[in-house]
């Protein structure tokens, strides 16, 4: 019999997050890292114009979104984009897809059918499931993920929801958190810039409801969000407490890790360079 882990879409342990798309310079730098994929953010528009660039910068890295957001990326232009990928780069690009933030789309109902109508659409176009992952925080949508793509890409989460998540969806389930790091040994810095980062998400009722399900107090996610949630969501210290801590997602489950670098864009090359050593991507 066939081993269904084998079946899991392979980026390696670890990716790099980016809200929207890196440099093509810096997409080369981080394939020489070791570094398995480059997530990209921001809600990317349905044409993915960006992809094909990358992936013609670069001979084995891959790259997936993180996330296509369902309310503004109609699903036959984001399929028509993926077959076009997928015929010049197969078997490179992986399609993540989500409902995005009640609160910031003026479209938002039914969130949960609506993605399941989005997902009947990829279907029909035949977007395979084993390409294509789903934003999914709480159990209703990681079931979903789990039974109609190839896993979830859970956002802001921790190792703790990891463990949950894997337990939930079964072994066979690609599962690939993202998680931020900030390479400071100043802590209250560090969670300065944590908390620029994850201010946004303080006021968008999924991002709370999840870190609540998760053991957060009222008092934690309120903001500017307490020094202990900032710390479960943004690594910080040393490049090998950093690596430590993302590592511990792996522990608990994950199959991969998207680490998304806080402080600009200067300060993305330079991390993932000290990181490389002590996540073991380089000799």
């Amino acid at each position: 019999m066939t081993d269904p882990t084998l079946l899991k879409p392979d980026l390696g342990r670890f990716g790099v997050w980016t809200a929207g798309a890196p440099h093509l310079e810096q997409a080369g730098e981080i394939e020489r890292l070791g570094y398995g994929a480059v997530w990209v953010g921001g809600s990317p528009p349905a044409g993915l114009d960006f992809v094909e660039p990358i992936l013609a910068a670069t001979e084995n890295l891959s790259v997936a979104t993180g996330i296509v957001n369902i309310w503004s990326a109609p699903a036959d232009e984001v399929a028509a984009s993926y077959h076009r990928i997928e015929a010049a780069y197969p078997g490179r690009f992986l399609l993540g897809v989500g409902v995005g933030h009640p609160e910031h789309t003026q479209e938002y109902q039914k969130p949960f059918s609506a993605l399941v109508d989005y997902l009947d659409a990829l279907d029909a176009q035949q977007v395979p499931t084993s390409r294509r992952v789903i934003a999914a925080l709480g159990p209703k949508v990681l079931q979903l993920a789990a039974e109609r793509s190839a896993g979830a890409h859970p956002y802001l989460t921790t190792p703790e929801h990891t463990a949950q998540a894997r337990d939930l969806v079964g072994g066979s389930v690609f599962l690939a958190p993202e998680h931020k790091v900030v390479l400071s040994t100043d802590a209250e810095a560090a969670r300065a810039l944590g908390r620029d980062s994850v201010g946004f998400y303080l006021d968008l009722s999924n991002y709370v409801n999840n870190w609540k399900r998760l053991g957060f107090t009222d008092t934690d996610v309120t903001k500017p969000g307490s020094d202990k949630l900032i710390d479960a969501v943004v690594a910080h210290g040393t490049a090998e407490a950093v690596a430590a801590r993302l590592t511990e997602h792996l522990d608990s489950g994950a199959d991969h890790v998207a680490i998304q670098v806080l402080g600009g864009p200067d300060t993305l090359i330079p991390t993932l360079t000290a990181l490389a050593g002590p996540l073991g991507l380089t000799d």
